[in-house]
């Protein structure tokens, strides 16, 4: 999400770090640029025209400080203002049981957003029970049936019950029972102009009395989100959105005109097909990403929450000591893995976002693993011994060619050397220049590979 506006606002950006002075003329120009990005990111026009009414007022009205470029001090007010607009950071009632509301339009992703938000929960250290009220979709209580036992989660259902309200109170019966502390009801889709469907939503809205009611919509809709938003929002008070699909989604405009024109903060993003793959909504690290800067925040969340600390501190160890293998290599990756996609990763590194992974770096990672997990046992503690003929066997069993099976081992042989002086300077320094070289490199240090 945001990368067409990101790339075009870095290049008014680059623009405005030449400026000596911050005036009325010289602004005109670059704000121009400003504006066709967030038009070209289908953000409403009515919020397009306050922003820059607002960048104006505060960078003309700013005086300017000796010590800082004028370029740095309209970024900054730049960077502020759209925080502004994104509307803060997510946070959750506190009530505990918390009872939230999943709504929205048919297929929007209102039953997968479900299982992630229970997820998300589960690590925040709720004991989630998910609700099944969508009884208008013959498959839907199956699929959030299935959905939660692929993820050890529990999910009440009552197939033979045709009263979504019944199964509300129900569920409050199961959840004071199992020990619940965070009930998600996962509702049915409905269009804003089904009158009839509207009713039955307060009604059903009534009986659960959330804390939390979140209205889940496709990033990719753009400008017509605010129209479903203020729907919505006219039937039952919504507390936030959660926007789905925003991998799939380059211009961002939904995010952007939410909080401003629905006056609906956006809570959660969805940021990949995976359960674990929903991240609480951040205004200061969003704006920070769309211009570039990373989210260094979000970045060190979504290691707390899902790296294995103590796996990672056993790798860490390791590496101190010199005694990182090829079992330790492929472990690494797959605690980066947990995290997310490499790409979705990179975009929270500062400067790192600024252009897509390479398609070639991202294969190697994937032939990386698939090579090592070629290897046998011994394999992997003594790398050395992998001879010609071990190499065609494991350049046959993991799908690869045999330049990708020298490459994994003289990239990890070089590595190895690194290690060996990792306590000097240019150890370290030698170390860091191997593993920028691959897109999971940047990453790893982040839990122990110093």
């Amino acid at each position: 999400m945001f990368e067409k506006i990101a790339e075009k606002l870095r290049g008014a950006m680059r623009a405005l770090r030449g400026l000596n002075t911050i005036t009325e003329k010289n602004i005109t120009g670059a704000l121009r640029s400003v504006r066709d990005a967030l038009l070209d990111a289908d953000v409403s026009f009515e919020v397009v025209k306050a922003f820059l009414e607002d960048v104006r007022e505060k960078a003309l009205g700013q005086k300017v400080v000796q010590s800082i470029d004028p370029g740095q001090q309209l970024i900054k007010i730049i960077h502020d203002a759209l925080t502004e607009l994104l509307g803060g950071e997510c946070k959750l009632s506190e009530q505990r049981p918390l009872r939230v509301m999943v709504v929205g339009l048919n297929g929007s992703g209102k039953t997968t957003t479900a299982l992630k938000l229970a997820k998300y929960l589960k690590r925040k250290d709720y004991e989630p029970l998910l609700v099944a009220c969508d009884l208008h979709r013959p498959a839907a209580i199956d699929q959030l049936e299935q959905l939660a036992a692929e993820s050890s989660l529990p999910c009440y259902v009552d197939r033979k019950c045709q009263s979504a309200k019944k199964v509300v109170s129900g569920a409050m019966v199961e959840a004071e029972k199992i020990g619940a502390t965070a009930l998600i009801f996962d509702t049915a889709g409905r269009l804003q102009v089904d009158s009839s469907l509207m009713d039955e939503l307060v009604e059903l809205h009534g009986v659960a009395e959330p804390n939390e009611t979140f209205l889940v919509v496709d990033a990719a809709i753009g400008q017509e989100a605010v129209a479903v938003a203020k729907a919505f929002s006219g039937h039952i008070p919504l507390t936030g959105a959660i926007l789905t699909k925003t991998d799939g989604d380059s211009r961002g405009g939904a995010a952007l005109s939410m909080k401003y024109a629905a006056g609906i903060p956006v809570s959660f993003v969805g940021t990949g097909e995976r359960a674990d793959d929903l991240d609480a909504f951040r205004a200061e690290g969003m704006a920070n990403r769309i211009l570039g800067m990373g989210d260094v925040v979000a970045l060190v969340e979504r290691a707390n929450e899902r790296v294995d600390r103590a796996e990672a501190d056993r790798i860490s160890r390791r590496i101190k000591k010199a005694e990182f293998d090829l079992d330790d290599y492929l472990s690494q990756m797959e605690q980066i893995e947990k995290m997310g996609s490499v790409g979705s990763l990179m975009k929270l590194l500062p400067g790192a976002g600024a252009g897509p992974i390479p398609k070639k770096e991202l294969e190697m990672l994937d032939r990386t693993k698939a090579i090592v997990r070629a290897m046998t046992a011994e394999e992997r503690k003594k790398p050395q011994m992998v001879c010609g003929s071990r190499k065609t066997r494991i350049a046959r069993g993991s799908g690869t060619e045999l330049k990708d099976v020298n490459h994994v081992l003289k990239q990890f042989d070089r590595m190895k050397k690194g290690m060996k002086t990792l306590k000097t300077q240019q150890g370290k320094a030698m170390l860091q220049k191997i593993t920028a070289q691959n897109a999971v490199g940047q990453i790893a240090r982040l839990f122990g590979g110093k």
